[in-house]
């Protein structure tokens, strides 16, 4: 926003040379942009009729392949295609909410149902089975994925300062290319550098409890941060979080506790992501 400060994830898609189809968040990225149109040559059309698919995992590329999606090996990380899928339109892109490589398809209202009941029916074999969100939220912590507002101020207050948290505190400034100016927001974003009231980092905590969403993160006897979201992964044996806390406190190896569930539990910080910290499953080629 005017402040330099985050207020939404968003994806924007180039649809065409002048076209582009955004994907906001719970933010108020569709609010923001209406404001921001306003006086100017450009139309906003909200679509109420696009469903959203998303197919994850490393096996997610075999299977479109089998149903003979032409390209979709080819298809780079972040980029989109508009192709046909079990004789419906869609577009699928190279996107996801889980760290893995995988897809979204997008498909028109009236096609989602058979396009859901096909996928679940034919991925069967391979092991393609429906989820819920709390399995988003179990991965999204592994791989340092926030979802806004719940890892932000929005949902933790400061004390005595409006909401909103600048790029460099949520580790996003690799959203902005260096050196680029002119956009919304841009003068103060710069101004924020180095001002870093806090950090979000990552936890790794004893035992296999973890941590309770807002639970308090304590250093020397007293809280300096909260734990947004935490989960214990059977699957890599760690214990893990992500964390608002201080940005002297935001460095591999500082010794805190978490209080949840009325236990102190023994944590240090660790950097982002915990799995495949070189990104090299979601941007895997071929």
């Amino acid at each position: 926003n005017d402040d330099g400060k985050f207020i939404d994830d968003c994806i924007i898609y180039r649809t065409g040379p002048n076209s582009y189809m955004v994907v906001h968040g719970s933010g108020q990225g569709h609010e923001q942009l209406t404001m921001a149109a306003m006086g100017r040559d450009v139309d906003i059309r909200f679509d109420d009729n696009l469903h959203d698919i998303s197919l994850q995992g490393p096996l997610a590329v075999d299977f479109l392949q089998k149903q003979d999606v032409p390209g979709i090996r080819d298809l780079p990380y972040f980029a989109h295609m508009q192709t046909m899928l079990w004789g419906k339109p869609v577009m699928i892109s190279r996107t996801g909410y889980t760290g893995e490589r995988g897809y979204e398809i997008f498909c028109r209202g009236q096609d989602a149902g058979e396009i859901w009941d096909t996928l679940v029916e034919k991925g069967a074999p391979m092991g393609i089975i429906p989820t819920r969100f709390t399995t988003l939220d179990w991965l999204r912590t592994e791989s340092y994925l926030l979802f806004f507002p719940f890892d932000n101020s929005d949902m933790y207050p400061f004390e005595n300062e409006k909401h909103g948290d600048s790029l460099w505190e949520l580790g996003l400034d690799f959203t902005v290319s260096p050196g680029k100016t002119g956009f919304r927001g841009s003068e103060e974003h710069y101004r924020l550098k180095g001002k870093e009231r806090f950090k979000i980092y990552g936890v790794k905590l004893d035992g296999t409890e973890p941590a309770k969403e807002g639970s308090p993160l304590i250093k020397d006897g007293k809280q300096v941060g909260i734990v947004t979201i935490g989960m214990y992964s059977s699957l890599n044996k760690h214990n893990v979080g992500i964390a608002r806390m201080p940005v002297d406190c935001a460095v591999d190896g500082t010794k805190m506790t978490v209080r949840s569930n009325g236990k102190d539990i023994p944590c240090i910080a660790h950097s982002l992501p915990f799995y495949d910290p070189e990104k090299k499953r979601r941007t895997a080629k071929g």
